[in-house]
């Protein structure tokens, strides 16, 4: 099998998008990106004046996080080592970053990542049992030594069109629950999905609509030359950033008003749009390849990165296989817990499933 990690230039970790090769580079944790130290605020910020004295604010990241101060000097002597390896590099590193204590784990899934830090999470997928096969149960965990819990998925069984609950509780993934955080709902032919917080349905709101749910991002599927057995195409749309970092509220009304629509309409006040990294062939591994930074190492057609148009070197999210029913999802500012599982589900489906 190609080692595609190991026989490339040292930065140049990836992983094939498209065939089921293994790649056995140094899945340890590392910034997402090297060089860009361009203030990312600035990319999702729809309104407002810039914000004043945020920059020196130091926020704790989690301890599954990992700043980005690290030099691409010190990337490029680490990335292309095997596991075994990276005992003797230790006192080199940076310490860890200091723990966070997810003291309220409902806050924390829906605040956006700390600037200058990638929260790093492994997704696990469970089929066991009688119909998990059909409807697995999905676990979003901090990629640390605590393993600290943050989200459970599912996919509701009785719905004309795909429905994922998640919910802040692994053995709870009940609608009516309180543990119930969010929902992510696809369209009839599955290439469009919607993810809402734990607000009520428009129809069911108060006077003043102050309980109505928020949409926190929507995510488009397209088919390319080869449909969905080779790299797929997604747009991701998510809510602007005020000048305060906080995630500009969008409470649609109804269905003409959500973020889908305002994205296909071109009416983009408070909307920001995202779009995967298209991967590049490689003819010595006859794969569509991707730089994961040894963050990934099996080839899937799920592997994928997200970033913004203004800034490609800006990963706000990658997501990507690392064995059979396990995966890493690392996300950074503006999206939080509960937009990139979500979006990782969506990933998911059974209608873009090509395993």
């Amino acid at each position: 099998s190609t080692q595609c990690c190991v026989t490339m230039s040292p930065v140049s970790c990836t992983a094939p998008t498209s065939s089921d090769e293994e790649d056995d580079s140094d899945s340890s944790t590392k910034p997402i990106r090297s060089e860009t130290k361009k203030n990312p605020a600035s990319l999702f910020r729809t309104g407002g004046d810039p914000p004043k004295e945020k920059k020196s604010k130091k926020k704790v990241p989690p301890k599954g996080a990992e700043s980005e101060e690290e030099t691409p000097e010190t990337l490029q002597k680490n990335s292309n080592k095997k596991g075994k390896a990276k005992k003797s590099k230790k006192k080199e590193e940076r310490p860890p970053s200091p723990v966070i204590e997810v003291d309220n784990l409902e806050e924390f899934v829906l605040q956006p990542a700390p600037q200058g830090v990638t929260v790093k999470c492994r997704v696990t997928r469970d089929k066991k049992g009688m119909d998990r096969g059909l409807y697995p149960t999905y676990y979003l965990h901090l990629d640390n030594d605590k393993k600290v819990f943050l989200l459970a998925g599912r996919k509701r069984k009785k719905s004309k069109t795909s429905n994922y609950l998640i919910s802040i509780d692994p053995t709870d993934l009940s609608r009516g629950g309180e543990n119930f955080i969010g929902k992510l709902r696809s369209n009839l032919m599955g290439t469009r999905f919607t993810v809402f917080d734990n607000g009520a349905n428009p129809d069911r709101a108060n006077a003043d609509w102050s309980n109505v749910r928020q949409e926190l991002s929507a995510v488009v599927y397209e088919t390319n030359v080869l449909g969905f057995k080779g790299p797929r195409k997604m747009t991701v749309i998510i809510p602007g950033m005020n000048a305060d970092c906080e995630r500009v509220p969008i409470r649609p009304r109804n269905d003409n008003d959500g973020l889908l629509m305002r994205w296909q309409n071109r009416n983009m006040d408070n909307v920001i749009e995202l779009h995967n990294k298209a991967p590049v062939w490689n003819d010595e591994t006859q794969s569509y390849v991707l730089n994961f930074h040894g963050r990934v190492t099996h080839a899937s057609v799920k592997n994928f990165q997200i970033g913004h148009s203004s800034d490609p070197d800006y990963i706000v999210m990658q997501f990507g296989r690392v064995a059979d029913d396990a995966f890493t999802m690392d996300y950074n500012y503006p999206l939080c817990a509960v937009q990139a599982f979500a979006i990782a589900l969506s990933s998911f489906d059974g209608k873009l499933a090509c395993e």
